[in-house]
């Protein structure tokens, strides 16, 4: 629970009402009613409310989220008392599942829709209507993406440097999900992420081009 500021403003409540206070901020992650500020008033004031309040919750969704081991979730609260401890590693082992429930429940509604299959072939540009001479490998990229129960075909076009802003786009997205919720990765979200690319693709000229048999030769 760092900071120590932090840590020091949780320590305010007594036994009773700090576990009160834990299975509230675990009710808001699962979707109920958060614990509220007039009931703490007496406690902390706004802004030690609104400082406790975040980092209880930073908390638990870290070490249910990124699935860390019980001692280094007891390490992270070592500062406290050892009734905090206790309590906080009560509330986190007893309600582990839920919070893990609400977690995957959060990442899942991001997109419905789920990359089931793919497929790529490399073409060769040999000239379109304002180039005589063109030269360019082109890759045409096929997405089987399953949205609200039906198979979706998406067709996409791209260049080697589009190629490689899209490469670097899933890249990105991947690391942000690897980083927030280890567990919970979802294919759905980067599915999400070429359909949206797409739209992004500007238009090209049209090309005459000439297949190349797909999985043999990779752009230059």
């Amino acid at each position: 629970l760092p900071p120590a500021e932090g840590s020091a403003l949780i320590m305010l409540l007594s036994y009773v009402l700090l576990f009160q206070f834990l299975h509230k901020i675990i009710d808001g992650i699962c979707g109920r009613a958060y614990p509220r500020y007039q009931d703490y008033g007496t406690i902390w004031s706004l802004s030690e409310w609104m400082e406790v309040l975040e980092e209880t919750m930073t908390y638990f969704k870290t070490a249910v989220g990124k699935n860390i081991s019980d001692e280094e979730a007891a390490q992270q609260i070592n500062e406290l008392n050892l009734n905090c401890q206790e309590a906080i590693t009560k509330c986190l082992k007893g309600r582990k599942e839920e919070i893990r429930n609400a977690l995957v429940e959060r990442v899942n509604a991001i997109s419905s829709a789920q990359l089931q299959d793919f497929d790529w072939q490399l073409k060769l540009a040999l000239s379109s209507d304002k180039i005589s001479m063109l030269q360019m490998p082109l890759l045409n990229l096929d997405l089987d993406v399953r949205e609200d129960g039906e198979i979706k075909p998406i067709s996409i076009e791209m260049n080697k440097e589009e190629l490689q802003n899209l490469i670097n786009a899933l890249e990105a997205a991947n690391k942000h999900v690897l980083s927030c919720l280890l567990p919970f990765f979802d294919v759905g979200v980067l599915s999400q992420r070429i359909c949206s690319l797409q739209r992004h693709i500007p238009a090209r000229p049209r090309t005459q081009t000439q297949s190349i048999p797909s999985g043999k030769y990779l752009l230059p």
